[in-house]
């Protein structure tokens, strides 16, 4: 995995547009578990964080693509674990590896910005609307795109690539789509996630297996 620590150091002007960034995503989602995310208006965002509108759609397009953000930290951390995984595996095992590499090491500690509350708080997020799960199964990080088409060997706008990266999303979220608190005495975080996961991507080989496909036809 890269060396972060080698890193240049964002400049002032950068490092004042992170801070106003992460504001607006913690300000959405302070409302949002407070109020819903239907209740939950732009305005509101923006006065919350202490800015205008107009600011607000400098850094967010749509309200949507703020409570999103939440996803983030995750992306950056399996954007790394994709870039130093064997080239062996195929895109979805590629995938749920990453994302399981992720959530192991920051069920043990804190993992630059991820932690198991900052896991619990994305899955309460996402699982907050029906809006929300569906803007995370159709999330596309472009850092994400980019490492796995390097591991492919394809261009990012290859409909191979664009297939395993939408059937892995949406398993992903389907998986963890009723997880919002503490259930059956486990605590909402990244153990019950790669929990839901292997399940899912277990009963996804299933269903894939009893598939007849004749490419010739």
């Amino acid at each position: 995995m890269p060396d972060r620590s080698e890193e240049v150091r964002p400049s002032l002007r950068e490092r004042k547009k992170q801070n106003t960034r992460r504001m607006l995503v913690d300000a959405a989602v302070d409302l949002c578990l407070k109020q819903g995310y239907e209740s939950t208006t732009v305005e509101q965002i923006a006065a919350a964080a202490e800015i205008s509108t107009r600011t607000f759609s400098r850094y967010f397009p749509t309200k949507d693509a703020v409570f999103i953000a939440v996803l983030d930290d995750l992306v950056s951390e399996v954007v790394a674990e994709l870039d130093s995984s064997p080239s062996d595996l195929t895109p979805m095992e590629a995938l749920r590896a990453a994302h399981m590499a992720v959530l192991t090491r920051v069920a043990k500690r804190p993992l630059a910005g991820l932690t198991t509350e900052r896991i619990a708080l994305i899955l309460r997020v996402v699982n907050s609307s029906d809006v929300l799960r569906q803007a995370a199964i159709d999330y596309r990080s472009p850092a994400a795109i980019d490492a796995l088409a390097r591991k492919m060997g394809v261009s990012p706008d290859d409909r191979e690539l664009d297939l395993a990266v939408a059937l892995f999303s949406t398993t992903l979220v389907s998986a963890c789509r009723d997880l919002v608190e503490d259930r059956d005495g486990a605590q909402l975080g990244p153990e019950v996630v790669m929990e839901r996961l292997n399940h899912a991507m277990a009963q996804v080989a299933h269903f894939a297996a009893d598939i007849d496909v004749d490419e010739q036809g």
